[in-house]
């Protein structure tokens, strides 16, 4: 079994407004959170896109490309709260060109 370890747990809340995106993306660590207000549109590398509301969790496994995790609405702002399960110091997010 592939063990990580954590050092450290870094909490963010983040507030997206309306219609906004955050393109391609990854985490060199694991990710945990949970959507406080509003809605989500969040998609995996090769998955199907799920609709997560106010109170359902999500998790971003290390180094999963994120293909989608943009606010669902277009009139209303989104928050969630993310956990990033650092070992030592780490970057929180690496950005990815889009698909052609």
């Amino acid at each position: 079994m592939n063990e990580r370890r954590v050092t450290s747990v870094d909490v963010r809340e983040i507030v997206f407004h309306r219609g906004m995106r955050t393109g391609r993306h990854f985490h060199p660590c694991p990710v945990l959170g949970y959507v406080a207000e509003g809605s989500v549109f969040f998609q995996r590398e090769g998955g199907p896109v799920e609709t997560l509301q106010a109170g359902d969790a999500f998790y971003e496994p290390a180094g999963t490309v994120i293909e989608r995790f943009d606010n669902a609405s277009d009139i209303e702002p989104m928050r969630f709260i993310a956990y990033y399960l650092l070992d030592g110091k780490q970057d929180l997010i690496q950005m990815l060109s889009e698909k052609q």
